[in-house]
């Protein structure tokens, strides 16, 4: 406490991810805030705390302006950190990345020592509050086919969580009928915004845009949804949703449906039989299923076995084919059925 007391002094405060210098009465202020739940710094920002200062530093020779599109910090042991912009990977300046610098981003990230945090980083990320994430690779070690830990860490990626509210707007009419939404799948490769549209549906279902207001649950197995922080979810899902997260997909929808009571359901990233069963008992219980799977259309989802088994169960009404290219996305409709 004394120590806490000396730092505190000299200009210094504990915020969420790391401890950070604030300077002058005034920065103080903004950091007080951040801590009260107030959290007045850009996403980018936000994201970028957990990171060591002579990285951080080296944001700087990409500007404000790009960085305010920044998607990633990718972090690979012995290379430069790269930012992922829309227009793809840029390198950071400062120096290359060590065991050292991948060891303090975990140490700031959940705020204990990085062998602590791995022995029970079993998923493979940490969520850090407002949502931002960060992945991590390296060695897996195993007992009993199963994943206990993560040791020798080789790369990181820190994902820039951000809010995006409409995407969802301009397709609400064709997701829509007799006021209540119609099961939808959301299909996109990797990075082309499928959680993003997902998050946006369910809010705009949630807060009553194009209709009554529904009630939607969010199974949010890896909580990329809602994030959930201390119960709190740091992505608006909107108002009338509820958030079970940390458990299988099949298992929250199965708890969501007997507890709560939801018109429409959500998942993210369906991929295994046993997600393919838990929507399809879900959907018998007369829920709207929201959900997005990886795959490039219709033709990518039929030559999957998961694929295959979805839309022979006629589950799903629609079919939203999400595309990036460069910085641009775009969103078309197909009715299913």
């Amino acid at each position: 406490k004394p120590a806490s007391r000396k730092l505190r002094r000299a200009g210094f405060r504990f915020v969420p991810a790391m401890l950070e210098y604030c300077g002058t009465r005034s920065h103080r202020i903004g950091v007080t805030k951040a801590v009260n739940g107030m959290d007045e710094r850009k996403p980018w920002q936000q994201a970028a705390a957990v990171l060591p200062a002579s990285l951080r530093a080296g944001l700087r020779a990409l500007g404000e302006d790009r960085l305010a599109g920044a998607e990633e910090f990718r972090l690979r042991r012995g290379y430069p950190m790269t930012v992922l912009l829309p227009e793809g990977e840029a390198e950071a300046g400062g120096p290359p990345v060590g065991e050292e610098a991948l060891r303090q981003v975990v140490e700031n990230a959940t705020q204990s020592s990085a062998h602590t945090a791995l022995d029970r980083v079993r998923q493979g990320f940490v969520t850090l509050r407002g949502g931002h994430r960060v992945g991590l690779c390296g060695t897996v070690v195993r007992q009993e086919d199963r994943i206990v830990t993560l040791r020798e860490l080789s790369s990181l990626s820190v994902r820039v969580a951000r809010g995006v509210t409409g995407p969802a707007r301009p397709l609400l009419p064709q997701l829509m009928a007799g006021g209540r939404p119609l099961s939808t799948l959301i299909v996109a490769p990797p990075g082309a915004g499928k959680t993003t549209l997902l998050r946006d549906l369910v809010r705009a279902l949630s807060d009553g845009e194009g209709g009554a207001p529904q009630r939607v649950c969010v199974a949010d197995e890896r909580g990329e949804i809602a994030a959930l922080w201390r119960g709190e979810p740091q992505l608006y899902v909107g108002r009338h949703t509820d958030v079970l997260d940390g458990c299988s997909k099949a298992e929250g929808l199965s708890i969501l449906i007997r507890g709560m009571n939801p018109q429409a359901a959500a998942v993210d990233e369906l991929g295994s039989p046993g997600d393919v069963r838990a929507v399809v008992d879900a959907a018998g219980c007369g829920v709207a299923v929201l959900a997005t799977a990886h795959g490039s259309g219709l033709d990518d989802l039929r030559r999957r076995p998961a694929g295959q088994e979805l839309l022979s169960a006629g589950v799903f009404r629609r079919l939203v084919v999400l595309e990036r290219r460069g910085g641009e996305r775009t969103a078309r409709v197909e009715a299913l059925s």
